[in-house]
């Protein structure tokens, strides 16, 4: 899932998961605030472009909100 740059300070990261905010270390990639990232095991691993990004957080949202139950 797609987590976008809030904040750098040196390799750490600020990254917001749809609301969820949360620290990684960007040592493995360049990136800057307003950005995307894949995370894995509290890296950024991967740049995404910000529409393919958008895409995935929203179906992921159709997908949250379908298995919902009232």
């Amino acid at each position: 899932m797609p987590a976008k740059i809030l904040s750098i300070k040196g390799d750490e990261a600020e990254v917001d998961f749809g609301g969820a905010i949360r620290k990684t270390n960007l040592s493995m990639v360049k990136a800057e605030v307003g950005e995307y990232v894949i995370i894995h095991a509290g890296f950024a691993i991967q740049k995404v472009d910000e529409e393919e990004a958008r895409e995935t957080l929203q179906l992921w949202n159709e997908f949250l909100d379908s298995t919902k139950q009232d």
